[in-house]
């Protein structure tokens, strides 16, 4: 009798554990994959966010996250959500999850917010928030470049209906070093213009808080990045997408240095200004090719030493054998001057590809690729007299 007692119980118990599991989120993002190089033994990255990251990455990464409405009565409903991201090199069986020779962690803590919505009536879209989060990201996928992104721990109010389109507030924390710092984040989204375009625009100000014993000890400046995002719906069967951005000190410096707006400089002291130029997008102009594609010029001058600039031209067209089967191409080049130090350089890659899907979005894709990787400026790029490199290898790629 006893028997049968624990084995209901345990029966029931699992039955329980199943049916809460089922009214869970699970979400995420992984790559990870294998390869060589030809002088450098295993696969070698070169300035991805420049000149592509297809057949250019040699890491492990992955994002596991999991959500769940926890409440959702009389109108109101209150969302937790939560994520991890694990960072390795992939290089043996039995990776630790500590912290790296460097320092750096292997495992962080990206997600924990709650979300809660029906607070403001007649507006089922306004949500206010608190914890850490992914605020509100702009990237251009084929080269992993996070152009606007102030993520973090902070608070807000987003999605609240303003006119023709939406108005979000937040505010961020983004120390710099041990100097406290806040991301005031400001956006206006959905402003409709002319058929299947819409525009963005968004201030973000970086207040920096110092104690008075560090405002003693060092000169500190606030800083202001402004954004503005059309998107083009509809263009050739897909989207293009033209952002300007401008930005004073610690945000200027980040024009050209590629930054997104967070991991703010706030001893940022010789007068940094910046904008830059950026268009990318998808089209597919027939059914069997879909392209995309990034071009990127941005500078940053200063009071006292020569501009950074820099411009990026990124291309990957997709050729679909089937719903199933893709071949990719991609080439990048970019070449950059920071305060007189010349850089430049190039990556070509070709990928078979079986994917989830016949969409360029469309994922898990399992990649066999090769790459040939130029350096123009630095004769020892890849070692001792060499400028080029090549890497061959299988990545894997997923999201859900």
């Amino acid at each position: 009798m006893n028997k049968i007692c624990l084995t209901a119980a345990a029966v029931s118990a699992a039955l329980m554990s199943a049916a809460t599991y089922a009214e869970v989120d699970f979400h995420g993002y992984m790559r990870a994959g294998v390869g060589v190089s030809g002088e450098n033994g295993s696969t070698v990255a070169y300035e991805k966010n420049k000149v592509g990251r297809l057949g250019n990455e040699n890491d492990v990464y992955g994002e596991l996250g999991l959500g769940k409405e926890v409440y959702n009565e009389n109108g109101k409903s209150f969302y937790v959500d939560s994520m991890l991201a694990v960072a390795t090199d992939g290089s043996s069986d039995w990776e630790g999850l500590g912290v790296n020779d460097d320092g750096s962690d292997n495992i962080a803590l990206r997600q924990f917010n709650v979300v809660a919505k029906g607070f403001i009536a007649g507006d089922q879209d306004a949500a206010f928030w608190a914890g850490k989060r992914y605020y509100q990201r702009h990237d251009i996928h084929i080269s992993d470049f996070y152009y606007w992104d102030t993520s973090g721990a902070g608070a807000g109010l987003e999605n609240l209906s303003v006119g023709p389109g939406k108005m979000s507030f937040a505010v961020i924390r983004d120390d710099s070093g041990d100097v406290n710092v806040n991301n005031l984040d400001v956006r206006y989204a959905g402003l409709g213009l002319w058929s299947d375009a819409s525009l963005e625009l968004g201030v973000n100000y970086g207040l920096v808080n110092a104690t008075d014993d560090q405002d003693a000890a060092n000169d500190f400046n606030d800083g202001v990045m402004l954004t503005a995002e059309l998107t083009q719906g509809g263009f050739l069967n897909g989207f293009n997408k033209t952002t300007l951005q401008f930005g004073t000190e610690g945000y200027g410096e980040q024009m050209a240095g590629l930054g997104a707006g967070h991991y703010f400089n706030a001893t940022s002291n010789d007068g940094a200004q910046g904008y830059r130029l950026i268009n990318w997008g998808v089209i597919a102009p027939s059914s069997t090719w879909e392209i995309g594609h990034q071009l990127v010029y941005a500078n940053t001058s200063y009071d006292s030493k020569d501009d950074h600039t820099i411009i990026s031209a990124v291309i990957r067209p997709e050729y679909k054998w089937n719903d199933n089967v893709k071949t990719i191409f991609e080439a990048g080049y970019y070449d950059e001057d920071n305060s007189g130090v010349d850089k430049s350089g190039s990556k070509l890659t070709i990928a078979q590809a079986l994917t989830a899907g016949p969409s360029f979005w469309a994922r898990p894709e399992l990649r066999f690729y090769a790459s040939y990787l130029s350096d123009y400026d630095n004769d020892n790029a890849f070692g001792a007299g060499n400028d080029t490199e090549y890497n061959i290898g299988a990545q894997v790629e997923a999201w859900w």
